[in-house]
């Protein structure tokens, strides 16, 4: 058996050009773009990246955006005092706050100072007590990026053993909500798990669906996996390769190679679900321009 690989990229792609679709049918209404604003603190390299590519997709979209980029120094209260502001913006529809903030800021603050109307990335405390009752208009974005993946390509999650290894809110448990609500695409019976989790080999090796997001590269060997399983690989490590011309290459939990052997279905990294995640935020944007103009 070789697995079937779910292309991330191709499947992204897509869900862009559906939003951007509907942008454009919106702004030839008369309608203005959709605008997001991105909060970023510090200079660290890999989150100006991740948000250069939320600038490029927003353009690809039709929509505006624009970036505030903060001193690693902002003390607490100047990062609530931007939020307040874009919370009054009219202008802006949707606010993304770029993890990781610095140490001296409580992000889980910042969060709850987010207009829930305005919270593209779907973390806010509301946001997320809104998918806690199921009822989630704009769901975390990689969360609902694998969930988006699994019914584009058609995998049935109705009763499904899923198995996340991973307990944070940013993918763990808001994903685990999404596949355990009722209705098509979820309705799953899911297990959260973690690298402290007894038997962790043996749990994941009773995964139909298996999520996994520890961040350790390649720990999850062929073995471990469920023959006819379908594998979703949130991490993306870095680790060394002299064939590189950059010493390093990215890889992620699973020893991809002897885990297509046994998988029905599998992530690759880098491909996978991380070109979903800003596909999705793009369509929370969209989301929450016209969530906004419904209410006005």
């Amino acid at each position: 058996m070789t697995a079937k690989i779910i292309d991330g990229t191709a499947i992204a792609a897509a869900v862009r050009a559906d939003v951007a679709a509907e942008v454009a049918r919106d702004t030839a209404a008369g309608r203005r773009p959709p605008h997001l604003t991105v909060v970023i603190a510090g200079d660290d390299p890999a989150s100006h990246v991740y948000v250069r590519g939320k600038a490029r997709a927003c353009a690809e979209a039709g929509m505006t955006n624009d970036t505030i980029a903060l001193p690693g120094d902002v003390t607490h209260a100047q990062v609530i005092e931007v939020v307040r502001r874009l919370n009054e913006d009219d202008g802006v529809d949707g606010v993304l706050v770029q993890m990781p903030l610095p140490p001296q800021v409580d992000a889980q603050v910042v969060m709850a100072a987010l207009d829930p109307s305005k919270d593209a990335d779907g973390l806010s405390p509301y946001s997320l007590g809104r998918l806690l009752q199921g009822d989630a208009p704009m769901p975390p974005c990689t969360p609902s990026g694998i969930v988006e993946m699994l019914r584009r390509e058609g995998i049935d999650t109705q009763g499904a053993r899923v198995v996340i290894v991973n307990r944070s809110m940013l993918v763990g448990r808001p994903l685990a909500m999404l596949l355990s609500n009722r209705g098509a695409g979820a309705n799953a019976t899911v297990t959260i798990a973690h690298t402290g989790t007894k038997d962790l080999p043996g749990l994941m090796r009773e995964a139909e669906i298996l999520i996994t997001g520890m961040g350790q590269a390649h720990s999850v060997k062929a073995e471990m996996i469920r023959p006819g399983a379908v594998v979703i690989d949130v991490s993306v490590v870095r680790i060394p390769d002299a064939t590189r011309k950059s010493g390093t290459r990215l890889v992620g939990d699973v020893d991809y190679e002897a885990a297509r052997e046994v998988a029905a279905w599998i992530t690759p990294v880098p491909g996978g679900v991380g070109p979903m995640t800003i596909a999705m935020l793009m369509k929370n944007t969209l989301a929450a321009a016209r969530a906004r103009r419904a209410a006005r």
